[in-house]
């Protein structure tokens, strides 16, 4: 599956564009829509290197997700998409969201699954709660 515009639309709200690196709030280098691969201190970029940036992030992550012989309506693989975009590959393929995906797809707890990553450095971050709850509503639409 490839993600949908609308799927897109909800990564780049929530990574928001920014042309020179800062570290979020995990304290990782990051530029553009969310790129943290080789970004160090002081990097810039482009508006079309950020969205080229995005389109490769988001293969990565949509690879992940496809990888998991999983049977998903447009919006769960959207959802899941935007979720491994944010907190990565190996993050994803160990967590209870992904077990609790595999046993029933649709089982109402994988809400709260998603309620949990919300963490940065051990704080509650707004952003990342506010983020899960959108993948989430995306997920059971």
């Amino acid at each position: 599956m490839k993600i949908s515009a609308n799927g897109l639309s909800l990564i780049k709200q929530h990574e928001g564009l920014r042309l020179t690196a800062y570290q979020c709030s995990a304290g990782v280098w990051t530029i553009g829509y969310g790129h943290t691969k080789g970004v160090k201190e002081g990097d810039t970029c482009t508006q079309d290197q950020a969205d080229a940036w995005l389109l490769e992030d988001v293969e990565h992550a949509e690879g992940a997700v496809n990888s998991q012989g999983l049977t998903l309506t447009q919006n769960q693989f959207d959802a899941l998409v935007s979720f491994v975009f944010n907190v990565g590959v190996s993050a994803f393929k160990k967590s209870t969201l992904l077990k609790k995906i595999k046993a029933n797809p649709n089982d109402p707890d994988i809400a709260n699954e998603f309620a949990k990553w919300k963490y940065a450095n051990g704080n509650v971050i707004t952003g990342l709660a506010n983020r899960r709850a959108k993948e989430s509503n995306l997920y059971f639409a």
